[in-house]
Parts: C-alpha cells; structure tokens; sequence
C-alpha cells in the first residue's frame, strides 16, 4: 500500500473513512450543499449543451440544427477569436483566426443567419464571450426583436466574466474598472429588459483549464464572484434581484470524488458569501451552474480513450448536482469536434442521464465518509485561499498583483512534472502506450472564411444608413464618458448595423487597452 496519496490539490485521501459526518439539511434548503432544488434530476434532467461554432454563421447554424436533432436542449455558442477580442472580420489582426475557434460574428447580419430557422424565445442560448459580452448580447437582443419576441422571455448567459481572462485566459480589451463598469451595466439593463437573462457566467473553467486544481478553481472563482457582487452593490443595485441571474460555470476533471466534493462545496460557500452580503432571497442565495467536461485532460494519443474520460468526468458534474452541461469531443486535442465526435459526445450525456439511475434520488453521494469528508475540506483550502485574496483587497487587486496567475503557474509546473517524472499517470501517454499508425479523422476550416467575411462587411457598410451609424458612435463615445448605462444605445446601434469591431473600437478610444501585468 501506498504510504500516502493525494488528490491534484494536494489533499491526503486516507485508506479509509470510518467517522460519520452529520447531515442535517435537506436539497433546495440553504445552504444548498446537497442541491439547488429539492426534487433535481427526478422531475427534469440538467439541460444538455454541445458547445459548438466554426466558421460562417451558415455552418455554425447548419450544425446547431443538427445537434437540436440529436436531442440538445439548450445552444452554447463559441465565438472566432476576432469577436471575442472586438475585432471586425477584415481587421489586419484577424488575419488567419477568423472562423477558427468559433463563429465569425461581425454585424446583426452574422447574427440573423447564425439562428436561422431557430426561434430564439423557444430556446435557452449560453455565448461564451466577455470582453465584447455586451455588444454580443445586444445583438442577441436586436435579433429577437426582430423575430417578434417577447423579451421578458427569451432566456440564456453570456459568459460575462472578464476578471478570469486577466487572470487566466487573456481575451480581455480595455482595463479593470470600465471593464467592470460595462458588467454592472449589463446587470442593471437586463434587470428590467430582459429578466431572466443570466447576465454573467462566473467562470472556472478556463482558470483550471490553464493548470489550477479543483481548490484554487474553486477559490477564485468565488472570489471573482464576491468582487461581482461588490461593484453591483457599489452601483446601488439590489442584491435580491440581480444575484438572482448570476451563474458559474466549472470544469470538471478525472478525480471524481474531488471533483463531486468541490461542486457541492461551491454551492455551500456561494450561500453564505451571498448571506453576508445581505442576499435575503433564497434564490439570490443559489449557485446555479454550467459544467464542462475538462479539455486539458484529453489527449492527442489514443484518442477514443477521451470517451471514457468524459463519462468519468460526466458522472462528476453530475453527481455533484450541475444545472447544465456540456461534453466534449473525444477529438478536441486535434480540432474542433467533427459531427460524429460531437454526437458520441452528447450520447454520453443522454446515456448517463436515462440508462444510469444517478437521476432517481437526489444528491446520490451524500452520507459518504469519504465525500462528506472530502467536500469539507476542499471548503476550508478554498476559504483559506479566498482569506489571502480579500487581505490584498480582493479579486481585481490581487489579479493586479499577480496573485492568482502566480498560483495557476506554479500548480501547472507541479502538475506537469508529476507527468513527466511518472507520478501521475495518464494513460496512452506516459503509460500504456502504443504505436499509433492510423490518424485520426480532424475537423478543419478554410482560411478562405475571412474573405467570405470581409466581402459581406463590404456590402453592409456600403447599403446602411453611414450617417446614423456614425452619430450612434458618437453618442457612445460620450456616454462612455460618462456614467450612463451603455447598454441601451448599444442595442441601438446594432440595430443600425453598427460592426462589432466599430462599437469595440469606440470605447477603445474611451478607455484604451490594457496591456496586463
């Protein structure tokens, strides 16, 4: 026997847990350790997602309708990196990225083929996308007008959170504070325009996906969300109506009973945070939540190993109680999922879902030695990291002082080297492998897409109304001078067919760029 074994956050697994740990509430009372609703799985399963945009709207729509056929129950929307960092299709730095790690959206035409044939108040739509959240959501909301939708209906997320790019991922424009300033905006304008808009994905996924464990994941993700709740708050909002539409989103790797463990101490800790900030509403008082399936943990050698990967870490977000979820494909460390990949994907989850028998009985793993335990002490690692944020002030201080980026680094060095010297093992990697002689059939995408794109934004600019485009500029670059929420003449000016890139750049005059630590 092993003398010692320990989780990838460093926590000792003892050969056995003998003592009992009491469990006085029930699932949907606070503090929601146990689940959000009292019935879960049992009345209706969480909304399967396939993660999904490449290419043209066409193509992304054209998969959109097959995944719906497949049995999808909500949208989850990828963006091309051009969108995301507020760049126009036809920029000089969207060169050789448009169309490849998502959707190109430049305009509402973009966004108008993106849905076609889909009616946007029957559907739940998650948009992955933050610093150019706002102006993607406006065009969602320009879009269902148009469609004739009532907006006190028509439901989804935009990922929202820009404090995890500064600290992890990287996809942010302008600085901390405007960039926050355009989220309580957001929050503000959706509060009363479109109610039951999730308004912000507070994210841990890409914090774990760029080498955090399940604590520090945990850890400052909650603490991006206290920063949240403190610039609402600062703006004089109501903490019973807009943390009621926030949500977040994780990641779920192999270690099922820490990954189940965290999920459940997520949802404790969240209900207490929100407490003590003076949420007396329950539902303001819920983490609600999105999972996917952990993409750095697949890899490039014997891939169809990833399937299994993914049920495990499918089991995992599940057993721990997700509102929704999303699976990856088995051939994501070689490209964007093909269709095949992508059904196996969402099979799983159908699979899990109605053959498995985890959806009869709420909260299957609780009263386990082991899980009771183990959620418990992922909580106080968690709360201990979160204690050293708020000394520095919290979130935006220490993402400024290079706190959280620091940790991320170190864990994903630790991590790497416990591959390499053999400590860890991943199989087919640096165990079990084999000679691999056939490949793999890859998903790839045409350069040609930017000048697809690039021709379409030269016959929109020549048919609008130029002068109507450049007086709504105009009012955003005042309003940004401003303390006027933006969001309602952003709405306006997509639907004067202002570009993406047009309404990114304005407030890049405003604010200029941040350029990081």
């Amino acid at each position: 026997m092993k003398d010692s074994i320990k989780t990838d956050a460093g926590i000792t697994i003892a050969p056995v847990y003998t003592t009992p740990v009491p469990m006085q509430e029930l699932p949907g009372e606070f503090p929601f350790t146990r689940g959000v609703h009292a019935s879960m799985y049992r009345d209706k399963l969480w909304t399967m997602r396939q993660y999904a945009g490449f290419s043209t709207a066409e193509a992304s729509n054209e998969r959109y309708h097959y995944l719906l056929q497949q049995g999808v129950m909500g949208l989850s929307v990828a963006f091309d990196l051009p969108t995301q960092i507020g760049y126009d299709s036809d920029h000089a730095m969207s060169e050789g990225e448009v169309g490849k790690v998502g959707v190109a959206i430049d305009s509402l035409e973009d966004m108008e083929r993106l849905f076609k044939g889909i009616k946007l108040e029957e559907i739940s739509t998650s948009m992955t996308i933050n610093a150019t959240g706002f102006i993607l959501l406006a065009l969602y909301i320009a879009l269902a007008k148009k469609q004739g939708a009532d907006l006190k209906k028509i439901s989804g997320t935009i990922q929202n959170d820009i404090l995890k790019e500064y600290a992890a991922r990287g996809t942010f424009i302008y600085p901390p504070k405007p960039s926050m300033r355009l989220i309580t905006d957001i929050f503000d304008y959706c509060s009363h325009s479109v109610p039951k808009w999730n308004t912000i994905s507070i994210s841990g996924y890409h914090i774990r996906e760029a080498g955090a464990n399940a604590v520090q994941e945990l850890a400052f993700t909650l603490a991006n969300g206290k920063a949240y709740l403190k610039a609402a708050l600062d703006k004089g909002l109501d903490i019973n109506v807009f943390a009621r539409r926030l949500s977040f989103f994780f990641n779920a790797h192999n270690h099922l009973f820490e990954e189940v463990a965290k999920f459940r101490a997520a949802r404790r800790m969240w209900a207490h945070i929100t407490k003590d900030m003076g949420a007396t509403d329950p539902k303001a008082q819920m983490m609600r939540f999105h999972t996917q399936t952990g993409g750095s943990t697949l890899t490039a050698q014997q891939p169809h190993n990833n399937i299994v990967r993914v049920t495990v870490q499918t089991l995992a977000a599940t057993l721990g109680g997700t509102q929704s979820l999303h699976t990856n494909g088995y051939d994501e460390a070689l490209s964007l999922p093909t269709e095949a990949a992508a059904r196996i994907a969402l099979r799983t989850q159908q699979i899990v879902g109605y053959e498995s028998g985890i959806a009869d009985t709420v909260d299957p793993l609780a009263g386990s030695y082991y899980v009771e335990a183990l959620t418990n002490e992922v909580e106080s690692r968690a709360w201990e990291l979160i204690g050293k944020i708020d000394v520095m002030g919290g979130a935006v201080s220490a993402i400024e002082q290079g706190f959280m980026q620091d940790e991320i680094a170190r864990s994903a060095y630790r991590y790497q080297q416990e591959i390499e010297n053999g400590e860890k093992i991943i199989v087919g990697v640096n165990k079990f492998t084999v000679r691999e002689d056939v490949a793999t059939e890859v998903f790839r995408i045409d350069d040609s897409i930017r000048q697809v794109q690039t021709e379409r934004l030269q016959a929109l600019r020549a048919k609008r109304d130029n002068a109507a485009v450049a007086a709504l500029l105009q009012r955003l670059e005042t309003a940004a001078q401003t303390t006027e929420n933006l969001m309602p003449i952003v709405v306006e000016a997509v639907e004067s067919y202002c570009t993406l890139g047009e309404i990114a750049d304005t407030l890049r005059k405003v604010w200029g760029e941040y350029k990081g630590i």
